[in-house]
């Protein structure tokens, strides 16, 4: 009886520690309140800092290009998580050194294939204007 009400008792003060102690059974208040206030509080400091170590490895264009830049920042934002920062591959095919333009010589069959995508890669006619597709075609060619 007395085993009984003490998980009783357990369970309450789980409960009023809210979710974060759901995830930390039998752990005192202080490694509550670290979770609490430490770790949740830095979580997007992480992740942003994540996401600034990939935009940084993206090769960089001659600015005075204004489509190039365009085509980079589509990069970054739609394409780096699959092809890599810089183009070498991953879940996506190899773009860099020179891969793309010798699979597809003319851009407009680059272009469609961004548009319409093809196996794993999805479409991005829905997400991506005409201007948008032909910029980021270009990057893939010019600027990785």
């Amino acid at each position: 009886m007395a085993e009984e009400r003490g998980l009783t008792t357990q369970s309450r003060r789980l409960q009023r520690r809210g979710a974060v102690a759901g995830f930390l059974p039998g752990r005192s208040r202080k490694a509550v309140g670290l979770v609490r206030n430490i770790a949740l509080p830095l979580a997007p400091l992480v992740v942003a800092l994540t996401l600034s170590a990939c935009v940084a490895d993206a090769p960089a264009v001659d600015a005075s290009d204004s489509v190039l830049v365009e085509g980079r920042q589509l990069y970054i934002n739609n394409c780096i998580g699959c092809h890599g920062s810089d183009g070498g591959g991953g879940t996506g095919s190899k773009l860099n050194d020179g891969t793309v333009v010798a699979n597809y010589p003319d851009i407009a069959d680059q272009i469609r294939l961004v548009a319409e995508g093809k196996n794993q890669m999805p479409a991005f006619a829905g997400k991506l204007s005409e201007a948008e597709l032909e910029a980021v075609s270009r990057y893939t060619r010019e600027g990785l």
